[in-house]
């Protein structure tokens, strides 16, 4: 069974940071994209956040989050991770890991992405 799990969410002040971790299991996930996408309160969809591509080894971010959030990944742990610093009340969301995008698809479409994690919280206060 496939799963990609998310952890390291939680509360925070507005300005403070918070990282988060996804690890994969049941397969690897080296050969593929690895991503982020968050739900906000009310919102109907998720949002890109950020991905990792294999085959450009490129970084790509929404610009509401460029400068203020990074994606790494450990291939040796089958893990991405997305620090985030200057969290502001706006970045509140349900964010969701994601992997394997079909190639079909535009980076920031979530609906390229078959591997999706169970969702792990993160509240920024004012």
């Amino acid at each position: 069974q496939v799963q990609l799990v998310e952890s390291g969410g939680g509360s925070v002040q507005a300005g403070g940071s918070l990282r988060l971790s996804c690890q994969g299991s049941g397969r690897t996930f080296s050969g593929d994209d690895m991503g982020w996408f968050r739900q906000a309160p009310g919102k109907a969809m998720a949002a890109f956040v950020a991905v990792m591509a294999v085959n450009d080894h490129m970084t790509y971010y929404a610009d509401s989050v460029k400068g203020r959030y990074t994606i790494s990944r450990d291939n040796t742990r089958n893990t991405v991770y997305l620090q985030m610093n200057s969290l502001k009340p706006e970045d509140t969301a349900e964010y969701f890991c994601v992997g394997q995008r079909n190639s079909a698809y535009d980076y920031y479409d979530p609906r390229g992405y078959r591997y999706w994690g169970q969702g792990i919280q993160v509240t920024v206060s004012s």
